[in-house]
């Protein structure tokens, strides 16, 4: 009978430290979980069960590493949030498949993401047709997001453009100047025609339809 007691009370009290932990490492869907929040949500899942199954365990052995993993997660996320390359070796950057309504199998292959992949994909969003699309970007979630043609006898005029980021967190992404046809010298150039003189200052800066959005950084 002593048993079940125990069971009962580490059950609700590995369930409490888990809504703590995960409380603490922040909202997220379950859609936009990268691999290492898998990873670190399965570990420590699999620590409480162990826990709960072997009653005679002492609780610190189990509470500890799932304390220690929380830490290394948080830690982890705040070092993501000040580096791009960080965040980028950690979660990944996301793909455009299609462009402008052309795949890019290149992009494609690098992904190992197949035509099977995309076509589940785009039938999940009641896309029945590549050609209804301008636009499908590859989440580094494993998401795909997909902006569709305009379906009107002036489409092609008045298809606006996808929003490519082109300065994060005060570093200039050369990439994604390359898919524009731009370079870094004619984006500090037209940053200094707006009064924006030092990169590091902006938090974010994107170009469509031949305007750019920017954000400071906080002061």
């Amino acid at each position: 009978m002593d048993n079940y007691v125990t069971i009962v009370l580490r059950t609700l009290l590995f369930y409490s430290l888990i809504l703590f932990i995960f409380r603490m490492m922040g909202k997220r869907e379950i859609g936009e979980l990268s691999i290492l929040d898998l990873v670190v949500f399965i570990m420590i899942g699999e620590m409480a069960v162990v826990a709960i199954e072997r009653p005679n365990t002492p609780l610190f052995h189990t509470i500890i590493p799932m304390l220690l993993l929380m830490l290394v997660q948080i830690l982890l996320a705040i070092i993501s949030l000040k580096s791009k390359k960080f965040r980028n070796l950690i979660d990944g950057q996301p793909s455009i498949i299609i462009n402008r309504g052309k795949i890019d199998e290149k992009a494609m292959r690098k992904q190992r993401y197949n035509f099977d992949d995309l076509m589940t994909q785009l039938r999940e969003k009641d896309i029945r047709s590549i050609a209804d699309v301008e636009f499908a970007i590859l989440e580094s979630s494993g998401s795909l997001s997909v902006i569709e043609k305009l379906k009107n006898d002036n489409a092609e005029s008045e298809q606006g453009d996808i929003t490519i980021p082109l300065i994060l967190d005060g570093n200039i992404d050369d990439e994604n100047l390359k898919r524009i046809n731009k370079t870094n010298l004619w984006l500090r150039q037209e940053l200094k025609k707006q009064g924006y003189r030092d990169v590091k200052k902006i938090s974010f800066c994107s170009f469509e339809n031949g305007k750019f959005f920017i954000d400071l950084k906080d002061e």
